[in-house]
Formats: C-alpha cells, sequence, structure tokens
C-alpha cells in the first residue's frame, strides 16, 4: 500500500489565467492591474454666470424685457455663455431682497458668488448687449 503524500498541487486554472482562492503571490503570476498613464489631473470647467432675471408675471415691461435677453443671446450665438435663472419677485421676495431689487425687471450678472453686473430695466437690446458685452463673444 502506497503512503499518503502531502500534494503540492495547485487548484485548476481559469479559462482567464487566474487561479481560483489564490493570489498573485501565492500562484506567481503577476497581478492583473491596469497600467495608466499619468495625465493632467482632471479639473472642472469654470462654472457658467448667472444671468438672473427678476420679473412679475404681470408684467408686460418684464415680457419684453425678456425678449431682448433672447435676442441678445441669440444674434451674438451666446446661449450657452449664461445660466439663465428666471425669477419671479412675488413668488421669491427673500431673494429679490437679498439681492436689493427694487424695480422690475432687473437683469443681475453673478460669477461666482458675486454680483457683476445689475442692469435695471434695459431699454432695448443695444443697451443690453452694451451691458453684457464682457461675457458675449
Amino acid at each position: 500500500s502506497a503512503a499518503a503524500e502531502p500534494s503540492s498541487r495547485r487548484e485548476p486554472s481559469q479559462p482567464d489565467g487566474l487561479n481560483r482562492g489564490s493570489n498573485a503571490a501565492d500562484s506567481g503570476t503577476r497581478p492583473l492591474v491596469a497600467s495608466v498613464p499619468q495625465t493632467e489631473p482632471i479639473t472642472r470647467p469654470e462654472p457658467r454666470p448667472r444671468l438672473v432675471f427678476f420679473y412679475s408675471p404681470q408684467s408686460g415691461r418684464c415680457r419684453r424685457v425678456e425678449g431682448f435677453v433672447a435676442q441678445v443671446l441669440q444674434r451674438r450665438g451666446n446661449h450657452d455663455t449664461f445660466e439663465l435663472v428666471r425669477v419671479s419677485v412675488d413668488r421669491r421676495a427673500d431673494l429679490a431682497e437679498k439681492f436689493g431689487i427694487g424695480e422690475v425687471p432687473t437683469i443681475c450678472v453673478v460669477e461666482g458668488r458675486k454680483l457683476k453686473r445689475r442692469i435695471v430695466v434695459p431699454r432695448g437690446c443695444k443697451e443690453l448687449e452694451h451691458e453684457l458685452e464682457p461675457w458675449l463673444h
């Protein structure tokens, strides 16, 4: 009768070349680690400035100025230049107070968390375009 000898047998290989139940150090194979080339750190794009449009739904003048805004942005191809935020002073009196809005329509340009420009009751496209010139391309 043959004496039982300790087995030095490895577990069967899997189709992908990895041994089940063993790690790379035990099996003598190299771990499967993707080599990632060093690249520039991922940076977030600068957030777009906000064009905050304070209005009253009952005001014809506000509707007219909203049309001016659309024309200026469309004419200059600046649809994505600003994040347009419409704020009804009737619904958000707290924001109107925070921004010091005394008359509508008022348009505020906010970059980061800073108020950069306030345009109170613009009279037409030319005035609005002139006021927004630093941001338009």
